[in-house]
């Protein structure tokens, strides 16, 4: 991992107010260190970091993708209400989940269009909108 992989995954840290402890700057790092946003599971950031040399048992994955969305700096989409994908795109936009080889990926949000939501019950308010189109090859 490069210094400025290191860097980007600290300052992305410190955005969500979390303490830079070392397998969540490696984790971070993974996720972010490029400058690019990404969909991942726990398995599959756990295998990116034993193939970085990182040494994260997958239990610490799960509870740093869990701190790290408590601190608003990543978004969980559950598909099938089984299968969580880690986003560290946090606004809100629209997904194509990929079924033939379970990929999550960016719908373009521009195309969407939502007109009318039905009235949320007394009491409560409409938090988020997730959207995830499925898709199957032809």
């Amino acid at each position: 991992m490069t210094n400025q992989e290191r860097t980007r995954g600290a300052e992305w840290l410190a955005k969500g107010g979390l303490r830079p402890t070392r397998q969540r700057l490696a984790l971070a790092a993974l996720l972010v260190g490029d400058g690019r946003n990404r969909h991942v599971t726990a398995e599959s950031l756990f295998e990116s970091s034993r193939d970085a040399g990182e040494s994260v048992s997958l239990a610490t994955v799960y509870n740093t993708l869990r701190a790290f969305c408590d601190a608003g700096i990543m978004r969980e989409i559950t598909v099938d209400g089984t299968k969580s994908y880690f986003d560290t795109h946090t606004t809100d936009h629209p997904h194509f989940f990929w079924e033939d080889d379970q990929r999550l990926t960016d719908a373009p949000a521009e195309e969407l269009e939502i007109t009318r939501l039905p009235q949320a019950p007394d009491g409560a308010e409409v938090a988020s909108i997730d959207v995830v189109i499925r898709l199957r090859r032809r």
